[in-house]
């Protein structure tokens, strides 16, 4: 039987987290930050999830003036279910004036046989600060990759500042592979930043290495994408432009 699942954040600017709810295999833990003035919450997965036909999602709002860092204590593993309906995976982003959210989760496996879409969508206020990290692996070792459809949607003050899809795997349209996409890398990921203060003097184009390239986008904000050969190298590079861009 496949699962409906919903965890819900909600930080405030005492440094409170006045909603705290796990469900299903989301289990959500109150952790010690690294950083003063800051909340952590850490995601701790309580069961095998998400198979095939599963639901689940996260809700966060990170309220006026809060500061919060999201991260997970372990990858997500996306795995064949029996259910042959794909499975999903909804992340809902809410931050606040004058609020930071720092969204660090550990990397997505997609597993030979699973079939997952994620959809990420983030509402920023005019002054919200953001660093938004994910990571895609894809398969495990020395196994082909499942199907991965990953939707990331940015609005700041209600306006778009970016809506990407991207698709791997055996049902993504063809090409995912070839020398134009990954050339046969097997980890992905990407690194948002929004910076209120980049609106004035934005980082500069360039690429970063061999495999990843920062890109300003056309708001206060920069987006580093990369590919690697697997995931210690890929969380090297986004580990760089993270130091680099939005040090904690």
């Amino acid at each position: 039987m496949s699962l409906r699942a919903t965890a819900r954040i909600a930080a405030a600017a005492d440094g409170s987290l006045p909603v705290l709810e796990s469900d299903g295999p989301l289990a959500v833990r109150r952790t010690r930050a690294a950083a003063p003035g800051w909340s952590r919450v850490t995601v701790v997965g309580a069961m095998s999830a998400p198979l095939g036909g599963d639901r689940l999602a996260i809700e966060t709002e990170v309220r006026d003036g809060a500061r919060l860092r999201v991260d997970s204590a372990a990858a997500t593993l996306a795995l064949p279910g029996r259910d042959p309906e794909p499975a999903a995976y909804g992340i809902r982003l809410r931050v606040g004036a004058d609020a930071a959210l720092r969204w660090l989760p550990e990397q997505l496996v997609s597993a030979h046989g699973s079939h997952l879409r994620v959809r990420t969508t983030v509402e920023l206020a005019p002054t919200a600060r953001l660093v938004l990290r994910e990571e895609q692996v894809l398969g495990r070792h020395g196994e082909p990759p499942g199907t991965l459809v990953s939707r990331l949607t940015v609005r700041r003050a209600g306006r778009p500042l970016l809506d990407q899809e991207l698709a791997y795997g055996p049902d993504a349209p063809g090409g995912w592979d070839g020398g134009a996409v990954l050339a046969g890398h097997r980890a992905t990921g990407q690194l948002l930043v929004v910076e209120p203060g980049y609106g004035k003097e934005p980082p500069a184009a360039r690429p970063l290495g061999e495999h990843a390239v920062l890109t300003p986008l056309a708001g206060p904000a920069v987006l580093v994408t990369a590919v690697a050969a697997d995931a210690l190298a890929l969380r090297r590079i986004l580990d760089a432009a993270l130091a680099e861009l939005a040090p904690e």
